[in-house]
């Protein structure tokens, strides 16, 4: 069970109904068992009766019955009561019964009242019913009784009922599986948007008292996560603030100040070096925004980011080019995706400096089946395959080939971090003739899902 609820990634509700429906059949199966083991006793012997009763009263009636009215009796038998007699004659090709328990019940039951000599058969010469020979007079005759009148009950009409039971089970076991499972599929989609950073509806704290404690609870973490949430946003705003200040009071300070220019620009980039730290701590602090209800443009987007950042790039030497394919709709925030974007090429700018010292970077937006793939490429060293795990972790930094200049180790951290909250993932991969390809791929949206943000910047 366990194996083909893995392979059919059943949920919750469908393993439960499986298992109540498996326990609820075999109990059936069970059940009928031991009630056609119970019935089958009483039954024949209950029959079995009822054949040497109708034997006795056909013998008697026989016997005392005027010649005249014996052909009008046997008619009146075989009409309305399915019994008839016919004489028995030495060359009689008899069928044995069935071994069947229940059949060799009644014979057994006839044979003690009637004795040994009575002769049973399934057929004579061919002729189906259920035959008990008797005498009179001398005379050896035939009773033939119809099957169904003394069988069990029929086949069709224990499965129709067994049908029925099954169902009105499996339509229990539905109710029920239901009006457990319903308040846990509540909380997994609550869960699930919280996660996404969103602020879901409080739950009911209705029900049974463990579902009104762990809804309770639930209510209650949600809360004080969102407290945190809004103390982490309003100290993060104090602590740029407060290290940022200094920092641009410094720099006046310097400019003012009588250092030669080859110590204001090693300062100069110091300070830059440390702000730049100070907003990558910040970024990977921050919360992501929660998912918009409609989709965006991210052509437009990161079209406008690559304008920005190319005239920073050249500014400081470098080439960035871009090849972005229109309307790809994706459910994210314009500012989550500018962050990603922006830290991979700012990454690019950083670490994947080119033999000549200049770099050289490439955007790529494309649509591959149901995915948006974002690629930003250097020509740089690029990174060992073994140490890509370990690139994705906080404050983590490659080798000096790559990392010549110090940073605070968050880039790639920032960009997983962002893409688990929206679905996407982040590959770096090797270039060809060189350099590293950071690959962001995203789930592509569902324009009858969701609708295109005009607005979106």
């Amino acid at each position: 069970m366990r194996a083909l609820a893995l392979r059919l990634r059943l949920g919750l509700f469908s393993r439960t109904f499986l298992l109540l429906a498996a326990l609820m059949l075999l109990s059936l199966g069970a059940w009928l068992q031991v009630f056609f083991s119970m019935e089958m006793g009483p039954r024949a012997t209950q029959m079995g009766q009822r054949v040497v009763t109708t034997v006795n009263i056909t013998r008697t009636a026989l016997t005392y019955s005027a010649e005249d009215d014996r052909s009008k009796m046997l008619l009146d038998l075989a009409t309305n009561e399915g019994i008839q007699v016919y004489p028995r004659a030495p060359g009689d090709v008899i069928s044995p019964l069935p071994p069947d328990s229940y059949w060799q019940r009644v014979a057994a039951h006839i044979s003690a009242r009637f004795g040994p000599t009575t002769l049973l058969g399934w057929s004579v010469n061919e002729v189906p019913g259920f035959w008990v020979s008797f005498e009179i007079n001398n005379d050896s005759y035939w009773l033939v009784f119809e099957r169904e009148q003394i069988g069990l009950t029929g086949g069709i009409e224990w499965l129709g009922w067994a049908a029925a039971a099954l169902l009105l089970s499996l339509i229990g076991a539905a109710v029920s599986v239901g009006f457990v499972n319903r308040p846990l599929s509540r909380l997994a989609k609550t869960a699930q948007i919280l996660s996404r950073g969103e602020t879901p509806p409080p739950l009911p704290e209705t029900g049974p008292i463990e579902i009104r404690e762990l809804n309770a609870s639930f209510n209650r973490m949600a809360r004080d996560i969102r407290q945190a949430e809004a103390d982490r946003e309003l100290m993060l705003a104090g602590i740029s603030h407060d290290l940022r200040t200094p920092l641009a009071r410094m720099r006046l300070e310097i400019e003012m100040s009588g250092v030669t220019e080859e110590a204001r620009l090693a300062i100069d980039e110091d300070l830059a070096q440390i702000d730049h730290s100070i907003g990558q701590l910040m970024d990977y602090a921050r919360p992501a925004g929660a998912l918009p209800q409609m989709a965006t443009d991210i052509s437009q987007a990161l079209s406008e980011l690559y304008d920005r950042e190319r005239s920073h790039t050249e500014s400081m030497g470098g080439e960035l080019i871009a090849s972005i394919e229109p309307e790809q709709l994706v459910r994210i925030t314009p500012l989550d995706l500018k962050r990603l974007v922006s830290n991979l090429i700012e990454n690019a700018r950083r670490y994947g400096k080119s033999v000549d010292g200049r770099a050289y970077i490439s955007l790529n937006v494309q649509a591959e089946g149901s995915l948006v793939a974002i690629e930003v490429s250097d020509r740089g060293p690029g990174i060992p395959a073994d140490d890509i795990p370990r690139m994705l972790r906080p404050f983590s930094r490659g080798d000096t080939a790559r990392t010549g200049v110090s940073g605070a180790g968050l880039g790639l951290s920032i960009v997983d971090r962002l893409l688990g909250q929206v679905g996407g993932t982040l590959k770096l991969l090797p270039r060809e003739d060189g350099g590293l390809t950071a690959r962001i791929e995203l789930p592509k949206a569902r324009l009858r899902t969701f609708q295109l943000d005009a607005e979106n910047p």
